[in-house]
């Protein structure tokens, strides 16, 4: 992959091997990536941008509040060292997709990842918390107190900070306000973890990336 830093859409040029897909957005030196589950959850399809389904406004409003996410004039987003993905870009062909399908796409999102290299990963919902939990950190059994509690709690990952966002179709009152709250509160501190990627690549020597 290319890193091509003027393109905001699919700036690696990763072809997901499908007719219909959204692809990834944003700031390909993002600090905060925003992960997803697929199009059929969060919409974007239409934009192709992830994360414009309706029922992702509440979640792109807490964004611009936290100042990672603007509005431009011609309808497009402009994101603040921040990155939208999705564990499963393509349209699903059966919903939910199968452990297969999200398998084949999961190397994509892995490479995409390591291209990036942010500091911040924002999962958003149960499967893309679940994932991220389970492979970028070893607080897997986080999982269990359930997404109302893990919503915008600060978790220590594997070379990242991970903060998990309950879905937005779910939230109440009160999850827009704690999302804001804590970027905000991560924001004003040294929030930088050292990653060690070597376990992506070949041999035994670790890559550290801060």
């Amino acid at each position: 992959m290319q890193n091509v830093t003027d393109r905001i859409r699919n700036p690696f040029g990763i072809s997901p091997g499908c007719s219909r897909y959204v692809q990834s957005y944003g700031d390909v030196n993002a600090s905060f990536h925003v992960i997803g589950d697929h199009p059929g959850i969060h919409g974007g399809f239409d934009k192709q941008i992830p994360f414009t389904a309706k029922d992702c406004r509440p979640l792109l409003d807490a964004l611009k509040t936290a100042e990672l996410v603007e509005s431009t004039t011609d309808g497009d987003l402009h994101l603040q060292k921040t990155f939208f993905s999705y564990l499963h870009r393509c349209e699903p062909t059966e919903r939910p997709p199968s452990a297969a399908a999200y398998m084949d796409q999961s190397r994509l999102f892995d490479a995409e990842l390591r291209a990036i290299a942010p500091h911040m990963l924002l999962p958003v919902g149960e499967r893309a918390t679940r994932y991220v939990l389970t492979n970028y950190s070893a607080r897997a059994n986080k999982l269990e107190s359930g997404m109302t509690t893990l919503h915008a709690r600060e978790i220590p990952g594997s070379g990242f900070l991970i903060l998990p966002i309950k879905s937005p179709s779910e939230w109440g009152t009160k999850e827009k306000s704690q999302l804001v709250t804590a970027i905000k509160k991560i924001r004003s501190e040294d929030f930088r973890r050292e990653a060690d990627l070597g376990r992506f690549i070949a041999g035994n020597e670790p890559y550290l990336v801060r």
